[in-house]
């Protein structure tokens, strides 16, 4: 089974996470930052993942190294978990529309980090959540990870709708590039390897 477990501890959070990706989306998640939670739940369900995580971070100062910390190890946890990516798909694109909101996100389990983040149209919070924490939550995933990864807003004008539509895109690429479907096992590189 391809899962992986990561605990991480730092001044500013303490994080436990555990991550299967053939999954039953099962799904448990408290980070203390109550909007976070939901597109963490979003992002689980539609990639078909289980996905635990408890974080206890410094929200007193603000949101931001509690969702940055979740990202490092949510990607750890990804890398780990895949292992050394035999068979899989590895490139996956997908439009996903909530209500007014569309977002594209593509994604190559290259084992290069980039991310590209095309939103432009975000205010500055949803409820008292920071807009600007979900381009860090990705570039903490995308870094920790190893993927490259390509969010661009086609059009929206509600903040919630967007970041939701994004998350469970992120879920639903992620899935099919991660599908096991080439049945000799090899890796889907002309390198022969997608580890360096």
């Amino acid at each position: 089974m391809r899962q992986a477990m990561i605990t991480r501890n730092t001044s500013e959070t303490a994080i436990e996470l555990s991550y299967v990706l053939d999954g039953k989306k099962e799904v448990e998640v408290d980070t203390g930052v109550g909007f976070f939670d939901h597109m963490l739940t979003l992002f689980a369900a539609h990639g078909s993942f289980d996905l635990t995580a408890k974080a206890d971070g410094d929200v007193y100062v603000d949101d931001h190294h509690t969702v940055e910390d979740v990202g490092i190890v949510l990607g750890q946890a990804f890398k780990e978990a895949l292992g050394d990516k035999r068979g899989i798909k590895r490139y996956a694109s997908d439009f996903t529309p909530m209500d007014e909101a569309l977002s594209l996100v593509s994604i190559d389990v290259s084992n290069r980090p980039y991310l590209v983040f095309d939103v432009d149209e975000l205010s500055e919070k949803v409820g008292t959540f920071d807009t600007e924490l979900v381009e860090e939550f990705f570039r903490a995933f995308v870094n920790q990870a190893g993927v490259t990864l390509h969010i661009k807003l086609m059009h929206g004008s509600n903040n919630h709708h967007i970041i939701e539509s994004i998350f469970k895109g992120f879920g639903r690429v992620l899935k099919e590039a991660v599908t096991v479907h080439d049945d000799d096992g090899s890796v889907p590189s002309t390198k022969g390897t997608l580890s360096e």
